[in-house]
């Protein structure tokens, strides 16, 4: 499970062993570090983009990510709630934070309290189908997300037609990825600081997806 961490070549195995991502799931007596790095990036990003659309008074553009009101539940035990049931691997969680970047940068949506939480279910469940050799069904993924089997279902297909069904990330790609985590949390950076996110092409292939450009988290 998770072997996308293992084939990459980009980033020293200290980073992947500080992360927690070279140890098989059911070796875990601990949630690993990542849950914690991804949670306080997309906590950061929340308040900042939250905080600018009530000063400039822009209305967000609504999708059917958004909800009515933001949930009760944390970002961050949102996240461990995820890999405490989903058993994916923590590989995922690095996949899924790629998936979430192609999905605002494809589609301009803001980042908030009212689509974090879904976002991070489909972006996740997906990981966990394309890098991970087991993973559970939709309905038991809406159970641990905390929506209906229908709901999940059209959520899946908005956010893969979002992203151009570009599900393929590279080696180069996960390492860049797992080297912004580390980064962001050892130098103590603000969320305002860019970030490498990949753009979606007019259409999607297997071609390496190193072609990034540096923006905003969003």
């Amino acid at each position: 499970m998770g072997t996308l961490a293992f084939h990459a070549q980009n980033v020293e195995s200290d980073i992947y062993l500080s992360l927690g991502l070279t140890e098989l799931r059911k070796g875990f007596l601990e949630s690993p570090r990542v849950l914690s790095l991804l949670s306080s990036l997309l906590e950061r990003s929340v308040q900042k983009n939250e905080l600018l659309l009530e000063m400039s008074q822009i209305k967000d553009v609504v999708t059917i990510f958004h909800g009515l009101r933001a949930p009760t539940l944390s970002i961050r035990h949102y996240i461990d709630r995820i890999f405490k049931y989903s058993a994916c691997s923590p590989s995922c969680f690095v996949v899924a934070h790629i998936y979430i970047d192609r999905f605002l940068q494809s589609t301009e949506v803001q980042l908030t309290s009212l689509n974090v939480h879904r976002l991070l279910i489909i972006s996740i469940m997906l990981a966990a189908k394309f890098i991970d050799d087991a993973f559970f069904n939709n309905a038991y993924y809406a159970k641990v997300g905390g929506v209906s089997t229908a709901e999940l279902n059209r959520l899946e297909m908005k956010f893969l037609f979002s992203i151009d069904f570009r599900l393929q990330v590279t080696s180069e790609t996960f390492g860049r990825y797992c080297s912004l985590l580390e980064r962001e949390t050892a130098e103590g950076l603000q969320i305002e600081r860019p970030f490498q996110a990949c753009r979606i092409k007019e259409s999607w292939s297997n071609k390496d997806d190193s072609n990034c450009a540096p923006t905003v988290a969003r």
